[in-house]
């Protein structure tokens, strides 16, 4: 869901997930420290830290509300889904698998509505009502001081904090799903399940024939379906490393943002060859028509050639697991064009 901010220098992570040789994955810089390397049981009471504020747990949560999908693939490979009390928003079942959906379904849903930028619209009494130990996202009209009175511990992306973070990488994704790992004392699955995702970036770097040449270009835009404002990403979001995973220079990677807003004819100037289109739910029809239709984007070299991606939100932002999958999906899908 797009929200242009303007993100600071503080860098969450420094993990390199660099390119690889052989489809072997390259292992963290000397010094850093490695998220599958921790599989000990978790001591309580945990610190931990998000958005720059310390989070105290004394105990794993039993009782967590969850306010946006992001989280999920996460939850589910740590296999904590049944500690999710209830869950407000949009839960596309192309993100998941059938048993992942299933239990979604059988979570209670306390709130459904999106505004037309894909935002979640929710009272903080509606989710205090469900009693939480833990509340995973933080919509508008939601805040952390709010939950933090009732004694309710927040956890948000780290993307999608108010600072953001100054260049996301693969290595996010690992360090978030050690969070959960440490906080639901499933260490030992976090770090099985970081192994798996490294290899899959790894195998998907290759297949996508190595590091970025500069001969490929692509875009990530999100359009509003309708008419209104479009948005593009720049370097500081994780389509920037999806891209060059997948071997094509992002054509607004020079732009110091996360999501910002953009022209048509900003597009047309930079004129991507390949475009993802991002959208938060419903029909993709819709969302590739909304692009189509503009004046003048029949001269775009990705309209002409069919060269669009409309994938949901999350196979892209914040850096989830979820990533990893729309990596794949960019690959699949554009693999042959360079």
């Amino acid at each position: 869901m797009p929200r242009t901010r303007t993100t600071s220098a503080a860098l969450v992570l420094a993990l390199c997930l660099a390119a690889c040789v052989g489809g072997e994955p390259t292992p963290p810089v000397a010094g850093d420290t490695d998220p599958a390397a921790d599989t000990t049981a978790t001591v309580y009471p945990l610190t931990v830290d998000n958005c720059g504020v310390e989070v105290s747990f004394e105990a794993p949560p039993e009782r967590v509300v969850l306010l946006n999908s992001a989280p999920v693939a996460a939850l589910a490979a740590l296999d904590v889904l049944d500690r999710v009390v209830a869950r407000a928003g949009a839960f596309p079942e192309e993100y998941y698998t059938d048993e992942v959906n299933a239990a979604i379904a059988g979570i209670d849903s306390i709130g459904e509505g999106l505004d037309t930028s894909g935002h979640l619209q929710i009272s903080q009494e509606a989710v205090l009502a469900a009693r939480p130990d833990l509340v995973l996202g933080l919509p508008d009209g939601m805040t952390r001081e709010g939950l933090a009175a009732a004694d309710v511990p927040l956890i948000i992306e780290p993307a999608m904090c108010p600072q953001g973070l100054d260049a996301p990488t693969f290595a996010d994704i690992e360090a978030q799903v050690a969070t959960y790992g440490g906080i639901f004392d499933r260490r030992e699955a976090a770090a099985d399940t970081v192994a798996s995702l490294r290899q899959r970036v790894a195998d998907a770097t290759v297949s996508a024939g190595g590091a970025v040449d500069g001969q490929r270009t692509a875009a990530v835009l999100y359009p509003t379906v309708g008419g209104g404002t479009g948005y593009a990403y720049g370097n500081r979001s994780m389509a920037h490393p999806q891209l060059e995973a997948a071997g094509f220079a992002n054509v607004f990677g020079d732009v110091d943002e996360r999501v910002f807003e953009v022209t048509l004819e900003e597009v047309l100037d930079r004129d991507p060859q390949i475009l993802v289109l991002l959208h938060v739910d419903g029909e993709p029809g819709p969302v590739e028509q909304a692009v189509v239709d503009l004046p003048g984007a029949d001269t775009l070299t990705a309209i002409r050639n069919g060269d669009v991606l409309v994938q949901l939100f999350n196979f892209t932002e914040p850096p989830t697991p979820l990533s990893v999958d729309g990596l794949e999906r960019i690959v699949d899908a554009f693999g042959d064009r360079r």
